[in-house]
């Protein structure tokens, strides 16, 4: 998303991969639930990511919390970042065809309830519209960042802030917050596109935030986006399939 500043993770293996060779006596008990998860390794190494810099924050006994109190990174929006990641995704989405035109107009009505204050991952999902018996099945873990089906992937250069998901037993949904340095015009043309190439058919509503919602035969996206702090845009992402 913003700058691309790898110093902070490099530095941050680095301290494992020291504290591995200075200890004999270590073992793995006493490192991260995270850095013994070969899931969540793949997820930070995987080129299909959309950032280097995703940051994700474990929050034990809050299993589908997703709240946004939470100190930011010391990274910053900037017009340089913004041009980047706006630049990366319109090549990315070039590569897959034209990109979409937005109607010259938002729809009629209000659209989807904001989810700016819903504080948990099973809430935004029953209000997008998913079923209360796939709600209940989310967990929250940056692997469901990781493995977004094609019509809702995230911006390049977004950085993650939570995410929660649920698959297996007819049950395939996710719930994603993350942020950008472009603005909701930039967001909206994002997943706009994608949402078209999948025949989802997007509809568009402005009112206090920016809202996207698809439908297609057996999946759905709503996607949000408002301001943020730092003078980011805070995107909310929900998908499920039917």
């Amino acid at each position: 998303m913003f700058a691309r500043n790898r110093i902070p993770l490099i530095a941050f293996l680095a301290l494992f991969a020291v504290a591995g060779c200075s200890s004999d006596s270590a073992d793995e008990e006493t490192l991260p639930d995270r850095a013994r998860d070969p899931l969540v390794a793949r997820a930070l190494a995987d080129p299909l990511m959309s950032d280097p810099d995703l940051a994700y924050r474990n929050e034990a006994n809050a299993a589908i919390a997703l709240q946004n109190d939470h100190i930011l990174p010391p990274l910053a929006a900037s017009d340089e970042a913004a041009e980047r990641a706006r630049n990366a995704a319109r090549m990315e989405l070039l590569k897959g065809g034209p990109i979409a035109e937005l109607p010259s107009r938002f729809a009629a009505g209000d659209g989807p309830e904001s989810f700016a204050a819903i504080a948990t991952a099973d809430a935004i999902l029953r209000k997008a519209g998913g079923s209360a018996a796939c709600a209940e099945r989310l967990v929250e873990g940056l692997i469901h960042a990781a493995d977004l089906p094609a019509a809702a992937a995230i911006m390049p250069h977004g950085m993650v802030q939570q995410a929660a998901g649920a698959t297996g037993g007819g049950c395939q949904a996710r719930v994603v917050r993350y942020l950008t340095p472009v603005g909701a015009g930039d967001v909206i043309e994002w997943h706009y596109t994608l949402a078209e190439r999948a025949r989802l058919r997007p509809v568009l509503y402005g009112e206090a935030e920016v809202a996207l919602a698809a439908e297609g035969r057996l999946e759905s996206l709503a996607v949000q986006a408002r301001p943020g702090p730092n003078g980011l845009t805070a995107v909310d992402l929900v998908y499920w399939r039917k």
